[in-house]
């Protein structure tokens, strides 16, 4: 299970850029989480597009309504179950999520005023479908490589 936020100014990316971005955002944090490219894991990960009014959002103590149209704020909250996020993993995570922001806005390379958050839920943590998950139930899934399957064990102590 995996929530990916966007939030940026209103009318700041297209209809056709947020269908573009809901797969490749999706799919910057499913390879580094599994392992691998794995279509069937798709279903365990969302997308949420937030716009807001440029007088509700602010950088340098500013609003973005008194900067003008130029200012191009984005925050994107990446939030994962517990498992093997070591830090060339999470690395890995941040730098594939503004490269496919940046490819999707027509962009050589991610703005500076565009952040990455990358939250771990601990385990025992995350909640659907009426209970508690783990990511351990998922771990017979078939879409963890076997090294992940190990890394995620390991790090979790089971």
């Amino acid at each position: 299970m995996t929530i990916i936020t966007v939030n940026s100014p209103k009318s700041r990316l297209s209809l056709e850029q947020r269908r573009t971005l809901a797969e490749a955002l999706t799919d910057a944090v499913l390879v580094p989480e599994v392992g691998q490219f794995a279509p069937p894991a798709r279903v365990g990960f969302q997308v949420h597009f937030v716009e807001r009014e440029p007088d509700m959002m602010a950088i340098g103590g500013r609003l973005l309504e008194d900067i003008g149209p130029d200012a191009d704020v984005m925050v994107i909250d990446v939030a994962v179950m517990d498992g093997d996020w070591r830090q060339e993993v999470r690395t890995a995570v941040i730098e594939r999520v503004l490269a496919a922001l940046a490819d999707a806005c027509g962009l050589a390379e991610p703005s500076p005023t565009w952040w990455v958050n990358f939250r771990v839920i601990d385990e025992g943590s995350w909640g659907s479908s009426g209970g508690v998950l783990s990511v351990l139930s998922l771990l017979d899934t078939r879409v963890f490589t076997e090294e992940k399957v190990k890394a995620i064990r390991a790090a979790l102590g089971a």
